[in-house]
């Protein structure tokens, strides 16, 4: 009541506030425009806006009107608003603000005005010539600052009647809230017209059970909800809380008057949840009672249903994260012990194991392929519980209790009690079945701990199995098709390096993780005591991977064999990845092969020069003898198959002992690693091994290098380079005349005895002979002769022309054409390859 009064007063205070400003700004715009008006009629205003210079005339008028009325300013403008009059000198000349248009319709009016120079109350009248012209306007007024002033000298008189009236109504409140309160014990009316309303909805509405305990364990207290889940007959009130007939335990809470939230008790026939609070520090206590029965039987249910869909969710998740058999059935026995069974064992057919395909497959004896059990259960199941089974033989059989199946029991006796000993009561059998495919059974057990299996489980378990069963038969399908490709890229890369004595090699291959892809590698021995070395890698996994990787070998074997330099044998490699990329998009099931890179080097160990050329491969790493590392500068070409761009070579100057060393970018970059972050690595990891062997390099590289997660195949290739010696070297410049072929011959039967090699000599006269002879008749000049002694002897005749030579049979009648025939005969092997400057016929002879 007193906060009412004292708001009614002030917003009286307040309201006579405002009328005294309002008041006092009505008052200066009466005085305004009276002021403006008398100036503006005033005899001479008009006559003096039509003067030379009407400041001089109307200034001094407009500064004594201004001090006699008390307005503030008193200011004459011309008809556009420029100032010929105002208290301000330096604005006189200025333009005014203001909408005077009012004014140049002869209207005379009072506003608020809010701008420059100042904010004001002020008027604002015409000054019309005897035709009623306006000839100019005057505008008179009082600041807001002058009207506040006004107002705040009358606010010290209202503030104290406002005070007084304050004062008297508080005053007089708190008399009369005394006397009330004297009267009702502290409670007002409300107040007590609500504690009756909760005290009969307590004891009558609330579907809640309230009682309340005295000090003296008295019932004070009980409200019709209590006396019907407590079935109190009437009159209990004042009855001691230990005689009513209540079970002992939830007497004792009633009598302890101890705090307790939520307990539950049994009584009668009711779960009641009780909460007890103490009513004070002199005892007593209320307390309130649920009935939790229904509630606990249908939280039950849902406890189980939300268990049993946490379950599939995380078997969702956690079957099947690899591709293999054993793996995914240890993932099912994981998931399902001990939240579903207390112990799982799943076996599975020989068969799926391998990978093969059910077809053809006989059943079969059953491999346990994963078990799991809780830490009480001490037995492991059996292998094969199929006696189990009823005569239908469904997929998934039900047996809630064991003890009970008699008729599993005379099929096994022997099994069916060492089971029973072992503790389990409860069995759910299901196949792991997909399509016609029986791929396993599983079988989920329980013992007599635990509650048996029901309906709804075997519900859970067809969910579990399914999953379980799709996930092994793709990790079977996998472990075929990995399996083909192991065999098939085993069968593709080199089993044994060619024997050769240009390279000391040393070689790793990683396959990938995630299974086998397309890297090789390959050393091709070339005449001329030259080697090839190949690293490739064709993008992807499985079978189509390995089986590129193979026919891209063939033809680089092939391209090899006809003795091609590095960047024309990449071009006639990149036509044919081409060629089959369009004969197989004619085939909308086919894979292209776009996507392999090669490097390609040949090395010559008599000059010791090394000439390379790449498809999109990584480029290779030199170690000199002095342990030195560099990235040789090899042209980078596109990948084989996306352009028809011609690649480059370039070639290097190796001294011997120099390690080429050639790998694939599995080696140096991964999901977590660049490329230029793996090409430093790399060459850290060389720097120094000048030294070391070759094998040594292969190990230390993989060492390092080697990713935490190896997503790609890795193929690693070193070569150390060996020089031929020059005493094992003999050349010979022929003058271009068919004399100059005996000196020849005469020369190289004294070189072959210098070597050892006499019994060799008549068959070598023989082929040189023959391929000096047909140099010098149908090549060009410069003709020359080269020996080379090694593991074989190579015989090599240049000339000047690019003429190639063909075996053909010669006739009976014909004189001539038995040449080549002969020198094929005679060698071992023998070819022609071409350089920049014409051909090289050779030959080789095995001496070792």
């Amino acid at each position: 009541m007193s906060a009412i009064v004292i708001v009614l007063i002030a917003a009286a205070g307040a309201v006579q506030v405002v009328r005294a400003r309002r008041e006092s700004e009505q008052t200066a715009g009466a005085r305004s425009l009276g002021v403006a008006v008398a100036f503006a009629h005033a005899p001479g205003t008009a006559a003096a806006l039509r003067s030379p210079d009407p400041t001089a005339v109307l200034q001094p008028r407009a500064q004594a009107t201004r001090r006699d009325s008390g307005v503030d300013f008193v200011a004459v403008l011309s008809p556009t608003g420029i100032r010929y009059t105002d208290p301000a000198p330096e604005l006189i000349g200025h333009p005014a603000s203001g909408d005077w248009a009012r004014a140049l319709h002869g209207e005379s009016f009072t506003e608020k005005f809010t701008g420059a120079p100042r904010d004001a109350i002020r008027a604002v009248v015409p000054v019309t010539d005897a035709r009623g012209v306006v000839v100019g306007v005057v505008t008179a007024g009082v600041q807001i600052t002058t009207v506040s002033e006004a107002v705040n000298r009358e606010l010290p008189l209202l503030g104290g009647a406002v005070a007084a009236a304050l004062a008297l109504a508080v005053g007089g409140a708190a008399v009369v809230s005394r006397r009330l309160r004297r009267q009702t014990h502290g409670l007002g009316p409300a107040e007590v017209t609500r504690m009756y309303e909760h005290h009969d909805a307590v004891l009558h509405a609330v579907r809640e059970g309230v009682l309340i305990v005295g000090p003296d364990r008295r019932l004070l207290l009980v409200n019709d909800e209590a006396r019907r889940l407590l079935e109190l007959p009437r009159g209990a009130e004042q009855g001691d809380v230990r005689e009513l007939g209540l079970e002992a335990e939830f007497a004792g809470l009633l009598a302890s008057c101890r705090e307790a939230t939520d307990e539950v008790h049994r009584v009668h026939d009711r779960l009641l949840a009780a909460s007890c609070r103490p009513t004070g520090p002199h005892g007593g206590s209320v307390v309130t009672l649920r009935d939790t029965t229904e509630l606990r039987a249908v939280t039950g249910r849902a406890e189980v249903a939300r268990e049993r869909l946490q379950l599939l969710y995380d078997a969702s998740l956690l079957i099947g994260t690899t591709l293999d058999v054993t793996h995914t059935a240890e993932e099912l026995t994981r998931v399902a012990t001990p939240r579903f069974a207390d112990a799982v064992t799943v076996d599975v057919p020989e068969w799926v194991l391998r990978g093969e395909e059910p077809g053809a497959q006989a059943p079969g004896e059953m491999r346990r392929a994963a078990v799991a059990r809780a830490p009480e259960v001490a037995a492991v199941p059996p292998e094969t519980v199929a006696f189990v089974s009823s005569e239908t033989d469904p997929q998934v059989l039900l047996v809630p209790d064991l003890e009970v199946a008699s008729g599993w029991r005379s099929r096994a006796p022997e099994l069916a009690r060492t089971l029973l000993r072992s503790g389990f009561r409860s069995l759910i059998t299901a196949s792991l079945r997909t399509g016609d495919a029986e791929l396993g059974v599983v079988h989920f057990w329980r013992t007599g701990g635990r509650a048996p299996f029901e309906g709804d489980d075997r519900s859970a378990a067809t969910e579990l199995v399914a999953r379980a069963a799709l996930s092994i038969d793709n990790a079977r399908r996998y472990t075929r098709e990995h399996a083909t490709a192991v065999a098939l890229q085993r069968s593709l890369l080199p089993r044994d390096l060619p024997s050769q004595d240009a390279v000391q090699v040393a070689h790793r291959y990683l396959p990938a993780r995630a299974g086998v892809g397309g890297d090789w590698f390959d050393v091709i021995p070339l005449a001329g005591e030259r080697v090839a070395l190949v690293v490739g890698d064709v993008v992807g996994h499985g079978l189509h991977a390995a089986a590129t990787m193979g026919r891209l070998r063939t033809a680089i074997h092939n391209f090899a064999g006809l003795d091609m330099p590095p960047d024309e044998l990449l071009s006639h490699l990149d036509e044919l990845v081409d060629r089959i990329d369009r004969d197989e998009t004619a085939d909308s099931e086919a894979t292209t092969v776009t996507g392999a890179t090669v490097l390609y080097a040949i090395y010559d160990s008599v000059s010791g020069q090394c000439t390379m050329a790449r498809a999109g491969h990584p480029p290779p790493a030199l170690i000199f003898p002095d342990g030195t590392v560099t990235l040789p500068d090899v042209p980078a070409g596109p990948p084989l198959g996306l352009t028809q761009l011609p690649f480059e070579s370039s070639e290097h100057h190796l001294p011997e002992g120099t390690r080429i060393v050639l790998y694939t970018d599995g080696l140096i970059r991964s999901r977590d690693r660049s490329l230029g972050t793996g090409l430093t690595l790399l060459r850290r990891a060389l720097t120094g091994a000048g030294d070391r062997n070759v094998d040594r390099i292969c190990e230390d590289a993989c060492h390092t290098l080697l990713p935490a997660e190896q997503e790609d195949d890795i193929v690693l290739l070193v070569a150390r380079t060996r020089r031929l010696p020059a005493a094992q070297v003999a050349h010979w410049d022929v003058p271009h005349e068919p004399s100059a072929v005996a000196p020849v011959r005469t020369a190289v039967s004294e070189k072959l005895a210098e070597w050892g090699l006499a019994e060799t000599a008549f068959t070598t006269e023989l082929i040189l002979s023959e391929l000096v002879t047909n140099a010098i008749r149908y090549g060009t000049p410069p003709v020359a002769v080269r020996l080379l002694r090694d593991r074989t002897l190579t015989c090599e005749v240049f000339d000047g022309s690019s003429t190639a030579p063909h075996l053909r049979y010669a006739a009976t009648t014909d004189e001539g054409g038995r040449g080549l025939y002969l020198v094929a005969h005679l060698a071992d092997r023998w070819g022609t390859r071409y350089t920049p400057e014409g051909k090289i016929i050779w030959t080789e002879q095995h001496v070792r």
